[in-house]
């Protein structure tokens, strides 16, 4: 008997054993990241995380024969479907064995469940928010995967491809970036120009000007306004933006925040960031599954402190739009390249970036630079019964 029975999970225990399935899966996968597991129980929890305030979700776990063999969230954001004019359930945090009646049960219980809450569509992998993974991976499975995007076994993509109703309905790249002994031209005398000619300024913000003086605030409302139009963006809320400096900039080497200013305003507006973190992947696999104790807080933290990675994540980078064509973008790379070096960086991991969006995606020609990853996020219309 190949029976599959798919079970909603709940409280903190059954949240518990959700979790624990992805690393039980990936626990021997060398090209896998183990998430920090505070982070995933955080996210998961209607109590910890402000993305409740305009989404719902549960989650659900398959077993055949008593035993866990898959897993989903069934995820509705409601401010997201109330900016974009539909009614989509999302899935994620999908992970399941290489058979196919086990994943067609997970995803004909989030279409169900979103059936039942009145949604036409369903669409995935996605998180509650655009600060979440996103995207399922369908090519660079032998590229080191990082704690900010999905990792998943090639037979995922087969397994959502031959399931009827889905299609591609965006794709994220991501590119491996050298990090060049000397600054390119196109950055650094493009910076001095853009300096001299539109007054706008490298500026490096101190702990308690983002914390204590609303710079952190800023720096998530610009992310507001730059994302705005990206594919499935909702805004962050008050909450939202309080919880992600909270998550952020306490921990931040501010040497690899880079801020750019507006001198022609009288309060010096801010009007660009860049936020790197040293890449935490090796760190993480010395980890018992993502977790701090005994000593996976140690290994974090040789990566925080003393940069103990060849690798830089380039988390979040964002500029307003009227200032992208004055080239503030280059001021930003003028300077953390730099400081990229004074570490010891060798390579730069562009977090996602749609397809579609040329602007962004063109920046990396002037650096060496290559796609390595990509992942694809699935739309399928729920016809009404």
């Amino acid at each position: 008997m190949n029976t599959i029975e798919v079970k909603r999970k709940e409280g903190l225990s059954g949240l518990k054993e959700f979790v624990q399935f992805h690393y039980d899966m990936y626990r021997d996968c060398p090209w896998a990241v183990p998430f920090l597991y505070s982070e995933e129980m955080n996210t998961l929890r209607s109590d910890r995380n402000a993305a409740f305030e305009c989404c719902e979700a549960d989650y659900f776990m398959a077993y055949r024969n008593g035993k866990a063999v898959g897993r989903v969230a069934a995820i509705i954001n409601h401010r997201a479907n109330e900016r974009w004019q539909r009614k989509q359930v999302r899935f994620g945090w999908l992970d399941f064995v290489d058979d196919r009646d086990v994943s067609k049960a997970l995803l004909d219980t989030v279409e169900q469940w979103g059936r039942e809450r009145g949604m036409t569509e369903m669409a995935g992998p996605l998180g509650f928010t655009d600060m979440d993974r996103e995207g399922l991976l369908i090519e660079g499975f032998e590229e080191d995967a990082t704690m900010y995007v999905n990792y998943n076994y090639p037979y995922y993509q087969q397994h959502i491809e031959q399931t009827a109703g889905f299609e591609k309905d965006n794709d994220y790249m991501e590119y491996k970036v050298k990090v060049p002994e000397v600054v390119p031209d196109k950055f650094h005398k493009l910076g001095e120009m853009i300096t001299k000619r539109y007054n706008l300024h490298v500026k490096k913000f101190t702990r308690k000007e983002l914390l204590d003086g609303g710079k952190g605030r800023e720096i998530f409302d610009i992310i507001n306004a730059t994302y705005n139009d990206l594919y499935g963006y909702s805004q962050l809320s008050e909450r939202q933006i309080n919880q992600l400096v909270d998550q952020y900039i306490k921990i931040a080497d501010l040497n690899l925040v880079t801020a750019i200013e507006d001198w022609n305003t009288e309060e010096h507006r801010l009007v660009g960031f860049g936020i790197t973190f040293p890449s935490f992947t090796s760190a993480l696999r010395k980890t018992r599954d993502g977790r701090l104790l005994p000593f996976g807080w140690w290994h974090l933290l040789r990566t925080l402190k003393w940069h103990k990675t060849k690798v830089v994540d380039l988390l979040l980078i964002g500029v307003l739009p009227e200032y992208r064509a004055k080239g503030a973008n280059s001021l930003i790379f003028d300077d953390l390249i730099q400081w990229f070096q004074r570490y010891g960086f060798d390579y730069a991991e562009a977090m996602p970036q749609m397809e579609s969006n040329e602007g962004v995606r063109s920046q990396w020609q002037y650096l060496e630079s290559r796609i390595h990853r990509r992942h694809r996020c699935y739309r399928k219309v729920l016809c009404t019964k």
